[in-house]
């Protein structure tokens, strides 16, 4: 499948209060959007990422501060930026000691990320992380077999965008989605034809990609 059928990862951001409660909000709704990207696997380290920058937020510029959360693509990985007034209390990383109750947050942001900066804005500082991933193109699909064997299937159902010059993307990716709809029926309806239950293969197919998409986990 041509990746112009793929979803546009579009820069997102949120205004939020930087107070403790609004941490599991912030990590609900990151875990939604990098579903929705194709990226649950970043999900645990980029939650922990944006737990660790609003703490220091709280922590160091105080609680309440007006604050922002932009989430976007930098090429091929996953940029994640907290954006704040304060100027001082720049977060830094320190080595602490193994009893230590304190200063392990951006270390432990330095392990899970790829790289982090602070960057001075003329109205503050934004706190910034980027997440590598395995993406060929910042819009393409995430390079996993899973993927690469349904493109490979949904070839053979001509659906491709370039077969349709000068359509949007999003008729494009209606097209796409049509066809792997088209797919699923038709596999469901061999299984019939060979005396297996349809609506069994159907579930287990389900469960199976819940897990592997880690939708199964509990936070």
């Amino acid at each position: 499948m041509d990746c112009t059928a793929c979803t546009p990862r579009r820069p997102w951001e949120l205004p939020f209060l930087a107070v403790p409660e609004e941490v599991a909000a912030l990590r609900r709704l990151l875990r939604l959007h990098l579903r929705l990207w194709g990226l649950s696997e970043l999900t645990e380290a980029a939650q922990l990422c944006v737990s660790e920058l609003v703490s220091n937020v709280i922590n160091h510029v105080g609680p309440g501060t007006p604050t922002t959360l932009a989430v976007s693509m930098c090429g091929t990985s996953l940029r994640i930026e907290v954006r704040d007034p304060g100027t001082h209390g720049l977060p830094t990383l320190i080595r602490a000691t193994d009893d230590a109750e304190a200063g392990r947050g951006m270390a432990l942001v330095a392990a899970s990320s790829e790289r982090w900066g602070v960057q001075l804005l003329p109205e503050g500082k934004a706190t910034w992380v980027e997440l590598s991933t395995n993406l060929s193109a910042p819009h393409g699909h995430s390079q996993n077999t899973h993927v690469s064997k349904a493109a490979r299937m949904l070839d053979f159902y001509d659906v491709r965008p370039s077969a349709r010059p000068g359509t949007s993307n999003m008729l494009t990716t209606a097209i796409a989605e049509r066809a792997a709809v088209e797919a699923i029926a038709d596999l469901l309806h061999w299984l019939r034809a060979h005396g297996h239950d349809a609506d069994e293969a159907l579930d287990r197919a389900q469960e199976q990609f819940e897990a592997e998409s880690g939708q199964l986990t509990t936070w």
